[in-house]
């Protein structure tokens, strides 16, 4: 099993994807590994999750696994190459999904024009029916963000952003991270913080302000170094942790602290 050693204080996993670990583990999500991942993320002091739904299947899958275990909560939304047939009655069940007290935020959803599955018009419409589900509920918005990031945060101004907006796995330079800070936004930086190539990723993480600051692995994938190609899992975050650290001249204890303060500011995290 791959390890990381142990943080000197308490975080939690920011955007993780429970049953995906489960299903590249070949085998079916189900409670028995839900609490496996978590106690094995607990010895290296990741002491809570949230679990990311990219479909309405995966959200609902989500809700029911922050409600049977105490240290997981959920984000619900579809994934911006798989909004194709998403319909009104689909939104309905989103909503009452998000509604649930266990759910944290609307997401993923966003922008992806790496992949061509669905057109970028397409993504967009469905993007700002997430932005405006997000006020409804009064929840986080949690965004992906890939090779998009003009359009992502032009809507973002276009419908005005919910109070709190996270991006997800946050890819772009530090002229970036300074727009988003000016915003507001909050920044969650994953495992490619660590790779020997992503220097500009470091850089944008130095410029961003502590209480502007979360971490995540998005597992099973991304996995930081010097685990990478293999799934990632929540035990695995204290490398991103102390990557993020030095990237921002930061004490580990003093970031595992604000990373808590962000969480129950944005999510609403209750002290652990």
């Amino acid at each position: 099993m791959l390890t990381a050693e142990p943080l000197t204080a308490p975080v939690f996993d920011a955007h993780t994807h429970l049953d995906a670990i489960a299903r590249r583990a070949g085998v079916e999500p189900s409670d028995a590994l839900v609490a496996e991942v978590m106690g094995e993320a607990r010895t290296a002091g990741v002491v809570r999750a949230i679990t990311v739904g990219d479909t309405v299947a995966s959200s609902r899958w989500c809700v029911e696994a922050a409600r049977a275990h105490p240290d997981v909560y959920a984000a619900v939304a579809v994934h911006p190459t798989e909004v194709s047939g998403l319909t009104d009655e689909h939104y309905a069940e989103l909503e009452r999904l998000a509604e649930d007290p266990r759910v944290v935020a609307v997401g993923e959803t966003g922008l992806d024009y790496y992949w061509d599955r669905t057109t970028p018009a397409e993504q967009q419409e469905h993007f700002r029916r997430h932005i405006a589900l997000a006020k409804r509920v009064g929840k986080a918005l949690m965004i992906h963000d890939r090779d998009a990031h003009a359009d992502v945060l032009r809507i973002l101004r276009e419908e005005g952003a919910p109070d709190q907006v996270v991006f997800h796995a946050f890819s772009g330079d530090a002229a970036m991270a300074r727009e988003c800070v000016a915003a507001g936004y909050v920044l969650s930086f994953p495992g490619v913080i660590t790779f020997k190539n992503a220097p500009a990723l470091r850089a944008a993480a130095a410029v961003v302000p502590l209480e502007q600051v979360l971490v995540e692995t998005d597992a099973p994938f991304l996995t930081p170094h010097p685990h990478r190609g293999r799934p990632n899992a929540p035990r695995l975050l204290p490398l991103t942790v102390r990557a993020l650290a030095a990237a921002g001249g930061h004490e580990e204890q003093v970031l595992c602290a604000a990373l808590t303060a962000t969480g129950a500011r944005v999510f609403g995290l209750p002290p652990e």
